[in-house]
């Protein structure tokens, strides 16, 4: 049994040191037969570098190491280019002068490795440039250029946009350069987390190929299925694939699906699910935006954006539905063209991450994180035993428990959003089956639960906004949105919750039990 390559980027060390590998190297052969220039968007953790590594190895005519993979028989290994691989992926840079030292420092190691000499020692522009000619000139082949984790240096300092701005020029500086030297470059790749607009940070470099959203390339990171089950078939023996379908598999970028590889990989060795992507970083920066912006959070389930929206991504335009989407804690459901445009439904991948984001967001709504997990135990507790009584006691405690002079803080109480929104979080942080604005053919359910062959159907008001007639409860039945779950559930609870603002609390929770014939 081949050991597991965790937290590996290399292929070098991949391959020699005995570690299973899904080949990636057919898509290092499709690119460089198709294109130039490319650009790459995928969350952090997924196997870019590692993609970015297999590249270099194939231009640097590393031979051996393709051995037994689809590569070995189908690339021209007499050719060694020159490549020139940049990776910021290392060290938190904090000011413009650190990048530029950091951009000195990579390219004097590529002058070395590649014995070549720079004649401009204080332009970062210029001593790049002259390290694509005089390599190509060296090698009489053209270059190659690899650049991981271009975005970093932003993203670092995202929340500082005056720093973010100068590390922006610094990228755009050094990015420039690359479209100035066509004719000493074979083949070009650029990856990172985010896409930041073209005129912001690749001035000049407008003929980038990006194939973030291309189908023929929605597998290049990330394991397929079949890639799993084939690679990893004896860790795979006694456990249930459905289970791990669920937790780390659908992540998808208009084709196949694909699992996350770090997920999966701790997952195999660990035995245990667990949420190891979420917590390789923390989405600080995400719940300050949706905090900002009074985000309805059950409607991040229900998310539906312009192709232009979800690509736009720079220092002065952040909005919740890009930064989701790019960042990894939404993926593409489907698309559709209106009127000439794409729009993009959006949903959580997968059950890591919509318990994992639940549950990071809870803790800002939370002003008590002991009180929190007391509070989710009795929760699902409550819905073990089918009692809905208890979940009204347990809300009603809970909003109680929140201090006034949080609320002050965090202006809560005018938030119409906030109620339905902390019981959202509840649930999916507990990882039930929660589905927010629960389409049928009489309207939109606001929440529904199910477990245990058992569905709880949930509508909310806020009293003093809410101005539609008629009671919380009395909007489900008159609705008749049970009729959804008659065939399929052996009991239907329907609960009606209200609010107000004035008192912060629950001031109505009605509900009936209705059985499935009912």
């Amino acid at each position: 049994m081949k050991k597991l390559p965790v937290g590996i980027s290399t292929l070098k060390e991949i391959i020699e040191e005995g570690h299973a590998y899904v080949d990636k190297s057919k898509f290092v052969h499709n690119l460089s037969e198709r294109g130039k220039y490319y650009f790459l968007s995928r969350p952090r953790r997924f196997g870019k570098s590692l993609f970015i590594d297999t590249l270099k190895a194939a231009f640097e005519a590393d031979k051996d190491l393709f051995r037994g993979l689809w590569l070995y028989d189908n690339w021209d290994w007499e050719k060694r280019y020159p490549v020139i691989h940049i990776s910021f992926a290392e060290g938190v840079l904090k000011s413009r002068d650190e990048l530029d030292r950091k951009i000195f420092e990579l390219i004097e190691g590529h002058q070395k490795r590649l014995g070549v000499q720079c004649r401009y020692k204080d332009s970062v522009s210029g001593c790049f440039s002259d390290l694509i000619q005089r390599s190509s000139e060296k090698y009489a082949l053209r270059a190659v250029i690899l650049i991981d984790e271009y975005d970093k240096p932003i993203l670092d300092n995202i929340v500082n946009p005056k720093i973010a701005e100068e590390m922006r020029e610094g990228l755009n500086n050094l990015y420039s350069v690359i479209k100035g030297q066509d004719a000493n470059l074979c083949f070009v790749f650029l990856t990172g987390v985010s896409k930041f607009s073209k005129v912001s940070l690749f001035s000049g470099l407008n003929n980038l190929t990006d194939i973030t959203l291309d189908a023929e390339y929605s597998a290049i990171c990330g394991y397929t299925e079949p890639e799993m089950v084939s690679v990893f078939s004896e860790r795979l023996e006694n456990k249930s694939l459905e289970d791990i379908r669920k937790w780390y598999n659908g992540y998808a970028w208009l084709g196949e699906k694909v699992y996350n590889p770090f997920s999966i990989l701790h997952y195999l060795r660990a035995g245990k699910f667990r949420n190891y992507w979420f917590e390789t970083g923390t989405p600080t920066f995400l719940i300050n935006l949706l905090q900002k912006n009074q985000y309805y959070i059950p409607d991040i389930e229900n998310i539906e954006a312009s192709e232009t929206l979800i690509g736009a991504f720079d220092i002065d335009f952040i909005r919740p539905e890009n930064l989701l989407f790019q960042a990894g804690y939404l993926t593409i459901a489907h698309d559709r063209r209106v009127a000439g445009k794409i729009f993009y439904k959006l949903q959580y991948p997968n059950m890591e991450v919509k318990a994992s984001l639940s549950d990071y967001i809870l803790n800002r709504y939370s002003h008590d994180t002991v009180l929190k997990e007391r509070t989710q135990l009795r929760i699902y507790q409550a819905f073990q035993d089918a009692d809905p009584d208890s979940l009204h006691k347990i809300f009603q405690s809970l909003f109680s428990a929140i201090p006034h002079d949080w609320y002050r803080k965090n202006k809560l109480s005018a938030y119409e959003g906030y109620y339905a929104s902390v019981f959202y979080c509840y649930f999916t942080a507990l990882g039930l089956d929660v589905t927010a604005e629960d389409t049928t053919s009489h309207g939109r359910i606001d929440m529904t639960v199910k477990i245990d062959n058992r569905a709880y159907i949930f509508e909310f008001k806020v009293v003093d906004i809410d101005k539609t007639p008629g009671t919380a409860l009395g909007q489900i039945k008159q609705k008749g949105y049970a009729e959804k779950y008659r065939a399929g559930m052996a009991e239907i609870y329907l609960i009606g919750v209200e609010f107000d603002r004035d008192e912060r609390n629950i001031v109505t929770f009605e509900w009936e039990q209705l059985q499935a014939s009912q």
